[in-house]
């Protein structure tokens, strides 16, 4: 008697590349031609951009989780954790469960699609006293304790204490730090109405970046006017600065000034995730190379994409250039590599990525943005239509639609209540709390895992 095993495709990540992707192949494959597997921590995708509006209590962290068992079709295995290493040779990933057990998970398909985590330096204290902007977790933890830090200004009586804790530091001048900055500035300036003991001309916002201008992407015209509307509400931009040395009391910046503050706020880019590093292949700048198609060279049935891959840019006429790992990107890559792992396993010639950019959108919070749609260049209330429409028509589900549009209208009429949930209260939430770098094998550790003689830091199942 003959068993015939359906082939095992196996996603890495639930971001937009990995749940486009995974979407995708439930729609176009038959439950009896292949087996799907997404490894995940969490059974959700995050709609990243949006973090900021979490950040500052315009949404809810519920609204912006969107469910990965909502689907009528769905029929994709979960496994709750994150993998850790890929033994190419052996077409086997290793997997750390949300229990903290090491699992071997052999795949025929494997798509990587793990994203990335926050870009650090060697600077002194930085990753034990900055705090993060990357995971819902971190949004929520920032919002409570921004809040927090106006609480306890409140009831301070030393003058020195209430001062420090009322300046806050985003480091960063991209796409995240500047709509963080720009949104928990807001939260701040609404917020202190509710506070009649302090004088609103304490609160400082502090927005620095080593490059030149902020969000050159945008082009100088809107770059400036972006920086002019940040300025307008307060916030002091420092370009061509970065942090030298990072305590729990004080900042100390690369031009030599030293802040008081107990909020430093870091976003100054990302990398590719770790277990990039694990596989032994090419990498450009840490993203691991591969074709048009995605596929790795060399290895059939490897592809890659979104943050961790670098995806020949073909729209361009441009030697040598590559996607930018961004959402836009992520989420048209996810259906080409579904594609295209449906055309490998058909026997059928696989297509390569193209997709000419279609704007940026940036929204600063309240009536306030800049956006270029199409090459279009908008800022103000135009710019927030366009940016906020373009991020309530990208959520996938009518429920997290719902969800959103309410929160905005909800927020709008009624504004905000300031409430801290204290749920991480008492538990670290710095930078060094959520990425977890340490939890990655080296290649060495990766075979030996696979091998069966147990990896350095855990056991097999």
């Amino acid at each position: 008697m003959i068993t015939v095993t359906r082939p095992r495709i196996l996603v890495v990540g639930a971001g937009f590349a990995g749940v486009g992707c995974v979407r995708r192949l439930e729609r176009k494959l038959s439950p009896d031609e292949a087996e799907i597997t997404l490894v995940t921590p969490s059974s959700y995708q995050l709609y990243l951009p949006l973090l900021p509006q979490v950040a500052s209590g315009v949404l809810t962290p519920q609204s912006i989780a969107v469910s990965l068992r909502r689907s009528r079709r769905y029929r994709t295995r979960i496994i709750p954790g994150g993998a850790i290493g890929v033994d190419l040779a052996s077409k086997v990933c290793v997997v750390r469960t949300i229990t903290d057990k090491l699992h071997n998970e052999p795949y025929d398909y494997i798509v990587l699609a793990p994203g990335s985590i926050t870009r650090t330096f060697d600077i002194p204290g930085l990753t034990d006293n900055a705090y993060g902007m990357k995971t819902l977790a971190e949004a929520a933890y920032l919002r409570d304790h921004v809040i927090s830090q106006l609480d306890l200004a409140d009831a301070s009586q030393d003058p020195d204490e209430r001062a420090a804790r009322l300046q806050f530091v985003v480091v960063g001048g991209g796409y995240a730090g500047t709509e963080t900055a720009a949104c928990l500035q807001m939260l701040t300036h609404n917020a202190v109405k509710r506070y009649p003991r302090l004088d609103p001309h304490l609160i400082k916002w502090h927005l620095i970046d080593i490059a030149p201008r902020l969000m050159p992407e945008l082009g100088e015209k809107l770059g400036t006017d972006a920086q002019e509307i940040l300025r307008k509400r307060g916030i002091e931009i420092s370009l061509g600065v970065s942090i030298a040395k990072a305590g729990p009391e004080e900042v100390t910046f690369t031009d030599g000034r030293v802040i008081p503050t107990r909020t430093l706020i870091w976003t100054a880019g990302v990398v590719a995730s770790p277990l990039i590093s694990t596989l032994g292949a090419e990498t450009i700048r840490g993203r691991l190379a591969v074709t048009a198609e995605m596929n790795l060279p060399g290895n059939d049935g490897v592809f890659a994409l979104g943050d961790a891959a670098a995806v020949p840019d073909v729209a361009k006429d441009e030697e040598g250039a590559v996607c930018p790992p961004t959402a836009q990107h992520a989420m048209r890559q996810g259906k080409v590599v579904a594609d295209n792992v449906i055309a490998a396993l058909r026997d059928q010639p696989l297509r390569p990525y193209r997709h000419k950019d279609l704007g940026l959108v940036v929204d600063l919070g309240g009536r306030d943005a800049v956006s270029k749609p199409l090459g279009v260049e908008l800022k103000g209330l135009p710019a927030m239509a366009v940016a906020r429409g373009y991020h309530w028509s990208a959520l996938r589900t009518n429920v997290a639609k719902t969800r959103v549009m309410t929160n905005w209208l909800l927020n709008a009429v009624a504004g905000d209540d300031f409430v801290r949930t204290g749920f991480q209260s008492r538990t670290p939430a710095k930078l060094k709390d959520f990425e977890f770098v340490h939890a990655y094998l080296t290649p060495e550790q990766v075979r030996a895992q696979v091998e069966g003689k147990g990896a350095a830091d855990g056991s097999a199942e």
